[in-house]
Order: C-alpha cells, then sequence, then structure tokens
C-alpha cells in the first residue's frame, strides 16, 4: 500500500509547516487529490493516522478536496473537463490534449493552533 508512504511524506511536509509557523500542532489538513494522481482517499484517510501516531498532528483532521480532470485541447485551444478514461476535448472531441487539472496530489492547506504567548502583568 503506498498510501502508507505517501502518508509519511504527508506528516513530515506538515511537520515542516508546524516549525514554520512556530506553532504547537496541526488540527485540520486538506489535501487535493485528482482522480489521476494515483492515490485513493480512502486508503490516505486510514494510512494516515499510523503515519501521524505520536506526532503533532496526531489528532488533525484530514480532508480531502476532489479535483476535476480536465484537458487543453492542441485542436482548438479549449479547456473542458474530461472523464478518467477518456481524456478527449469535451468541444471538438479530438484526443489531441493535455492534461492540466485532475493528476494533482497537493498539501492545500493546514489549520494549526499555536501556544497562548506569555505577557507579562507589568
Amino acid at each position: 500500500m503506498h498510501e502508507l508512504a505517501v502518508a509519511q511524506a504527508l506528516v513530515e511536509q506538515v511537520d515542516a509547516v508546524i516549525d514554520q509557523h512556530q506553532a504547537s500542532s496541526a488540527t485540520t489538513i486538506r489535501v487535493r487529490i485528482g482522480p489521476l494522481a494515483g492515490v485513493v482517499p480512502e486508503l490516505l484517510a486510514t494510512a494516515f493516522p499510523l503515519a501521524a501516531a505520536g506526532s503533532r498532528m496526531q489528532h488533525a483532521e484530514l480532508e480531502f478536496t476532489h479535483a476535476p480532470i480536465q484537458v487543453r485541447c492542441h485542436t482548438c485551444g479549449l479547456e473542458t473537463e474530461a472523464a478518467m478514461n477518456r481524456l478527449i476535448c469535451g468541444a471538438c472531441g479530438d484526443w489531441h490534449t493535455q492534461v492540466i487539472s485532475g493528476d494533482e496530489l497537493l498539501l492545500e492547506s493546514v489549520e494549526l493552533e499555536t501556544a497562548p504567548s506569555l505577557a507579562s502583568n507589568s
């Protein structure tokens, strides 16, 4: 299950974000996944708690945003949605297309919890 390796990489990336913002933990992690990314969101959701155990995001909620498959047609120039096994132009039907969305696996956002600052009572 390569989703465990993806989850471990996600934990490392979120850990770096936590450090960068000097936060104490992550509460919500949003990941954008396209159908062509080769990652099954349900399997990633199952693997994430294993990868995050004992980390500063072990209690974080993992949310997914689904990216539609979109192609740019080299013939007519339009950008249209396409189906998983039919990457053809939705306008002219040509198969000379380039995938512009739907193959991504991106850390979209992280909600952080910061430790309260210690203010002196002067």
